[in-house]
């Protein structure tokens, strides 16, 4: 079998960590985008977990014993404030951010996550839909710039009636008023057409 590539290897190494606890997790960020869209240079890895039970503490330990080391120092106060455990896969190199799922927005991405196939290896990713979803909400210009390679490449094949929906129910909330204005632009584009 020829090697892995790093994030594979990254991620093989993550799913045994995972398996045991709850195995409620997806990939999202720029991996994801690898697969729903068009390929673009990255050198980390995202996923998102819904951490049962929720020890952290108890969670860096595990993950420090199957070779990732957490990049800060006091786990608590910095997941307590960003939801974030930023490690690095000691055998690749590559950095991984573990955000711990808290709203219902990424309890929808963590049911309507995808099992996907690379390689010899299965896992989950966030669904195009809500990538396109959590990519405008970013709003940044290479996050808008995937929404556009998503679009061209899922075309005919994306719920965007949930897209909208969705996008309306955030700038509900969020008091904004630029989420569904922003997925038109980028339509209107020509993305899918």
């Amino acid at each position: 079998m020829p090697p892995r590539a790093a994030p594979v290897e990254l991620l093989a190494d993550l799913i045994g960590v995972l398996r045991e606890w709850g195995d409620r997790w997806y990939v999202f960020g720029a991996q994801a985008v690898l697969i729903w869209g068009r390929p673009r240079m990255t050198a980390d890895v995202d996923v998102t977990v819904a951490l049962v039970p929720d020890e952290p503490t108890r969670f860096v330990s595990d993950m420090r014993a199957a070779g990732f080391d957490l990049r800060v120092l006091d786990v608590d106060d910095f997941v307590r404030r960003t939801h974030v455990l930023p490690f690095v896969h000691s055998k690749t190199g590559l950095p991984l951010d573990v955000v711990i799922a808290a709203s219902g927005l990424e309890s929808g991405f963590l049911d309507r996550a995808r099992r996907t196939r690379v390689g010899d290896l299965e896992f989950p990713v966030i669904s195009p839909e809500d990538l396109v979803i959590a990519k405008i909400l970013s709003g940044r210009p290479k996050d808008l710039e995937d929404v556009s390679g998503v679009l061209a490449r899922q075309k005919g094949r994306l719920d965007i009636a949930h897209i909208r929906e969705t996008l309306k129910a955030l700038e509900t909330a969020l008091a904004r008023n630029d989420l569904v204005p922003e997925f038109e632009r980028l339509i209107g584009r020509g993305a899918l057409r």
